[in-house]
């Protein structure tokens, strides 16, 4: 028998009407505050991630499945959607129509990392991005839509991180600052940090090796190498956050796992899924449409971890299976062919039907309508087919009407919606 990929998983009845749920929600929110949805290629060329995400991060190093085509092109299937979405929104010119834009995307991403809880090597994402605004109340918003959504869903042991990276104008002195800490530091880092010391020292305060955590314990803190404006902008960040009532934790430390992101950046952690504490995560990333060849334009967005948010959600809410309303329950030939229109009218109308086409009894077929937690049964055998009335049970009540074939799909229509 031919199973699963390692690291790959089936979203199986139960669970996607769980995921319909999320996503209908973000999807309201993000519409409310303007968002449209936009729909990204799952691969694009090898060198728009490279160059966006970095070439020193895990991603572009170890997790991309990254491969040649027939002409030799290297193609990698997408790790994130922040890229692509830039991607598109220079080359139609999406500038152009408005400079401020607000996009959504939700789908699958790749990344070949080691499985486990909440954690897969096809996973999906809910995105939002914003284009063409600097200012911080963007930054403090986004915090916010994640705050709401999460509310929205039942899901409370969140907390909201948030940090600063700096900027272009002050962060060199920061580097150089970090480089020379870790410079008397270098026998406890590990190989990959070794490496990166040099190259993009802000990177090894993302590793999660042990021995890296405690070497940087004690390295200078960012916000002391603030120039005034990204002092500004964060404390306005941090005042709008209060403002509205959302709870954060300024965390030092947070650095986010990408070369693109300057000045706020943030993750909403958990502590449900054990060590996989971040659901979502994101920050500004001002430099990256003109890196990747379009206009000077500020942007921000985040990432959710839709597999990670479905566990907790699952957890707090249980069963989202949506069970038929009504079952048919027709007893032969004659009254199957009598009852198929009406499931099918029904159905038109937005009635969840479920019809049994076998020759089971009716016990059987009431056994089978109960697993299914169908609201209704609708029986029908040869005394109701001569008498011209069906027999509707409640399965909750256990009460029995009758209701006249004549007039029978508008009464069930009146009766179960």
């Amino acid at each position: 028998m031919i199973q699963l990929i390692r690291g790959f998983k089936d979203i199986l009845p139960g669970e996607v009407e769980l995921w319909q749920h999320i996503e209908k929600t973000a999807r309201d929110l993000f519409e409310a505050f303007g968002f449209k949805e936009i729909r990204i290629p799952i691969m694009e060329r090898t060198e728009l991630f490279a160059r966006s995400i970095g070439e020193d991060t895990d991603i572009v190093e170890k997790e991309m499945y990254t491969f040649p085509d027939r002409k030799g092109d290297l193609l990698t299937l997408r790790p994130e959607a922040t890229a692509s979405v830039v991607r598109a929104y220079i080359q139609h010119k999406l500038y152009s129509q408005d400079p401020v834009q607000k996009f959504c995307v939700v789908g699958p991403m790749f990344r070949r990392e080691r499985p486990q809880k909440g954690r897969y090597r096809q996973f999906y994402q809910i995105d939002a991005e914003v284009f063409g605004s600097a200012s911080p109340y963007v930054d403090a918003l986004l915090v916010q839509l994640l705050d709401t959504l999460m509310k929205r869903l039942g899901v409370t042991d969140v907390t909201a991180h948030i940090n600063s990276l700096g900027c272009p104008a002050c962060r060199p002195a920061y580097r150089e600052a970090l480089g020379t800490y870790l410079s008397e530091r270098r026998e406890a880092l590990c190989a990959d940090c070794e490496r990166r010391r040099e190259r993009n020292p802000l990177r090894v305060l993302d590793c999660k090796v042990p021995a890296c955590r405690e070497a940087v314990a004690e390295a200078p803190a960012l916000s002391d190498y603030f120039c005034e404006d990204c002092r500004t902008h964060f404390q306005t960040v941090q005042t709008c956050l209060t403002d509205q009532n959302v709870a954060f934790t300024i965390d030092p430390k947070l650095v986010r796992g990408l070369d693109y992101y300057t000045r706020t950046i943030f993750e909403i952690q958990t502590s449900a899924l054990g060590a996989q504490s971040a659901v979502a995560g994101g920050g500004r990333y001002d430099g990256l449409v003109k890196m990747l060849g379009g206009p000077d334009t500020p942007a921000t967005g985040f990432a959710i971890g839709f597999d990670r948010l479905a566990e907790i959600v699952a957890a707090n809410r249980g069963d989202y299976t949506l069970a038929p309303q009504l079952f048919i329950a027709a007893l032969g030939q004659a009254c199957r062919a009598r009852t198929y229109g009406w499931s099918c009218e029904l159905g038109r109308a937005g009635i969840r039907v479920e019809m049994d086409f076998s020759d089971r009894s009716l016990k059987s077929m009431m056994k089978r309508a109960n697993r299914m937690n169908a609201a209704h049964v609708l029986i029908v055998g040869p005394q109701e087919l001569d008498n011209q009335t069906a027999v509707l049970r409640n399965m909750q009540t256990k009460v029995q009407d009758e209701i006249p074939f004549d007039g029978l799909v508008d009464s069930l229509k009146d009766k179960l919606r």
